[in-house]
């Protein structure tokens, strides 16, 4: 067998783990394009010390060690991710304004398709989603990293305290510890309404509450979009730090201060495990219409609940393969 065999059988064992990889260090580190670079670097850095590897542990555990190694680098500088409703109190709309913060600032949303490996089990898949949802992902942003990386590797991805241990290069009990204070955590922030209501898997009531959501949005109906709307709805708008909360301010919202966003087009995608659209609105001088927002949203008992819109299109629709542009139609030009 030839080295360059060997280069190629080694880069495709080291590229099947590219996915699940992206979504470990996603969880850890809240940001997709630092988790990319964390994986890439993670990747390089496996292939370049290949010959060091001794075979004392599955190559998955071994890749796992260099990215947590990679994130908690990473994550030395302190910066916890965040929400809007992380930062600041919800803004009534009479006193809205638009203050936009670091991109370093904001909890990132991320594609289903680079976080979330293919599997047959259900259940698996579920625990997958869940852990990748807006929701999840700022309860994670506000633990210690070692506790981060504790909490995803026993809960996420089901590893045994004595594999964590391992890796992490301490005691059961430590890592016992660690999750136990990690889920205190977590339980807290829920007791006092910090984790946003989450979709189920979407049956049929649910995908025909998005194509009323399409309809209302798309024909800036008001009306129809409030019957959808929870009474505690919340709305985002990052980079931007304001929130609001409850169909009235929301909808009052989208008719004063984003009322260019009347006649956009909504074309769906897979985002953080949720329901989510690429919203394109007119573009007034060269015609058809301009990326405007990844919309993701969340939604339980029939209503949406987060209505969370990532503004800074030319990071996030590359990242979801979407175009730059979308033309008018025919029927819009006549």
């Amino acid at each position: 067998m030839t080295n360059g065999t060997v280069t190629t059988e080694l880069e495709s064992a080291l590229e099947k783990h590219r996915v699940e990889l992206t979504g470990y260090c996603y969880r850890m580190l809240g940001s997709s394009f630092e988790a990319e670079d964390a994986v890439q670097d993670t990747l390089v850095r496996a292939w370049r010390s290949y010959d060091k590897f001794e075979g004392r542990s599955s190559l998955r555990s071994w890749l796992y060690r260099i990215a947590t190694n990679v994130c908690l680098d990473m994550l030395t500088a302190g910066n916890k991710r965040a929400r809007p409703m992380d930062l600041t109190d919800s803004t009534p709309l009479a006193r809205a304004a638009l203050s936009p913060r670091p991109d370093s600032t904001w909890l990132e949303p991320m594609p289903d398709a680079r976080v979330l490996p293919s599997t047959a089990d259900p259940a698996e898949a579920a625990v997958a989603k869940e852990s990748v949802r807006l929701a999840f992902m700022a309860a994670l942003q506000q633990l210690p990293p070692k506790q981060r990386a504790v909490l995803i590797l026993r809960e996420v991805l089901a590893w045994k305290a004595s594999e964590v241990a391992e890796l992490l290069g301490t005691s059961v009990a430590s890592v016992n510890s660690a999750l136990q204070r990690a889920r205190a955590t977590l339980a807290e922030r829920e007791e006092r309404g910090e984790r946003a209501a989450v979709s189920d898997p979407l049956d049929e009531e649910q995908q025909k509450l998005l194509e009323r959501y399409v309809a209302a949005f798309e024909g800036y109906d008001m009306t129809a979009l409030t019957a959808l709307l929870h009474e505690d709805a919340v709305m985002t708008m990052p980079p931007f730090d304001l929130w609001l909360t409850g169909p009235v301010d929301i909808t009052g919202f989208m008719t004063t201060l984003g009322a260019a966003c009347a006649n956009s087009r909504l074309i769906p995608v897979r985002a953080n495990g949720l329901p989510a659209f690429a919203q394109y609105k007119p573009d007034p001088e060269a015609g058809g219409y301009a990326p405007w927002a990844v919309q993701v949203l969340e939604i339980s008992d029939g209503r949406i609940t987060g209505f969370h819109c990532f503004l800074d299109t030319k990071r996030w629709f590359p990242l979801f393969d979407l175009p730059l542009r979308l033309e008018a139609e025919a029927d819009e030009v006549q």
